[in-house]
């Protein structure tokens, strides 16, 4: 049974969301999936192509990449004899980009390296 409270205008969204939500963030808590998705947010790009921009050995990328493509935030197609990767969903583009230009601003301020987060054990 899903409730939803209502607090400020705001109600809470069904359990179902949540759960699917969880799991988006679940896969974005691998900084090597997030450097993938933040580099497909920039453009489209070949499996060869994110390897070598996020630094990351060819078979794990393309496994990186099986993984965010199941869970649909990221798509493909084929161009002659390789796969083109992209990202297509404009809200999972934004939040990589808010996420990730909110914590490289902070750093900049700071001029210090960005701190972990209390609670995720990094």
């Amino acid at each position: 049974m899903t409730v939803a409270t209502s607090v400020d205008g705001f109600e809470d969204p069904p359990a179902e969301v949540l759960a699917e939500a969880a799991a988006a963030f679940g896969l974005l808590a691998s900084s090597a999936r997030l450097h993938i998705v933040w580099a497909l947010a920039q453009g489209e790009s070949d499996v060869t192509g994110l390897a070598e921009r996020v630094g990351g050995a060819l078979p794990a990328v393309s496994q990186h990449l099986t993984k965010l493509k199941l869970a649909g935030l990221v798509r493909s197609r084929r161009e002659g004899r390789r796969m083109v990767y992209f990202v297509d969903d404009s809200d999972v583009v934004t939040v990589v980009r808010l996420m990730v230009g909110q914590l490289s601003a902070r750093a900049d301020v700071a001029s210090a390296p960005v701190r972990a987060l209390r609670g995720t054990g990094a």
